[in-house]
């Protein structure tokens, strides 16, 4: 898991600082991986990114990154599912990059942050059933 978490946060511009072992997981959560989350948990996701994340990265479905090495997260969703990020925002996210701090984030944090995400992440169309002819 760690090496999966290093090599997403290095193709992501980031560098994850890994102390001596992981201290959070997706499983520590209150809430059940196929649990849907609440419209509060989703909202306090939002919030904690607009107060730490959105002067640099886009936050939004439309909304430009400021900072142009800086990915908009629902490009990040794209490339790695959201629970894949928990144990680098447990354990704090840093980038090479001097304008970026680092951020820990505790878990109720993790699991709201998880949630606002996951609501970025694109979902598959259904395959549309074909039309019945008319008579």
């Amino acid at each position: 898991m760690r090496k999966c978490i290093r090599a997403a946060a290095a193709t992501l511009g980031l560098g994850v600082a890994i102390l001596a072992g992981p201290v959070w997981s997706a499983d520590d959560t209150n809430q059940a991986a196929d649990e849907t989350p609440t419209a509060d948990t989703v909202a306090k996701g939002r919030a904690i990114l607009e107060k730490n994340c959105h002067r640099c990265h886009a936050i939004g479905m439309e909304d430009t990154s400021h900072h142009e090495e800086a990915p908009p997260f629902r490009v990040v969703v794209t490339r790695y599912p959201p629970e894949d990020l928990a144990e680098a925002l447990a354990e704090g996210i840093v980038s090479g990059h001097p304008d970026m701090p680092e951020f820990v984030f505790q878990p109720d944090e993790i699991e709201a942050i998880l949630a606002y995400l996951g609501t970025l992440t694109p979902t598959p169309q259904k395959e549309k059933a074909p039309e019945k002819d008319k008579e």
